[in-house]
């Protein structure tokens, strides 16, 4: 496992919003969970070809990358990070809903619902 400064590892940088940390950190709260972590993964299906899974876990494998931030911690699979390095993982409040996303400049387009993309 390797752990990424607060911007990233060099050339895989993955950057955490500020409204990421905050939602993050108001989960860890809630749950009584110091210490989890938020896991992006990469994996085959969506519309696109491609979908994001987020999920909360408090281990890290050995082909793990954590990213920090003020405290809150991404971990991501070397796999995953292959299509995520650049992006950026936030959290969006909108009227239909709220919830975790990545902007990713890898990503050639993405659908609608925002969680499939496909590279080019």
């Amino acid at each position: 496992m390797s752990e990424g400064a607060e911007s990233g590892t060099e050339g895989a940088a993955v950057t955490i919003s500020d409204s990421a940390v905050r939602r993050i950190r108001q989960l860890e709260q809630a749950e009584d969970a110091s210490g989890t972590m938020l896991r992006v993964a990469v994996g085959g299906g969506g519309c696109s070809g491609f979908q994001y899974s987020f999920a909360f876990d408090d281990a890290c494998n050995g082909d793990d990358t954590v990213f920090s931030r003020d405290g809150v911690r991404v971990v991501i699979d070397d796999i995953s990070l292959e299509f995520l390095g650049g992006s950026e993982i936030d959290y969006v409040e909108e009227l239909v809903g709220a919830y975790f996303t990545v902007r990713n400049p890898n990503a050639a387009s993405t659908c609608g619902c925002g969680v499939s993309f496909a590279v080019g």
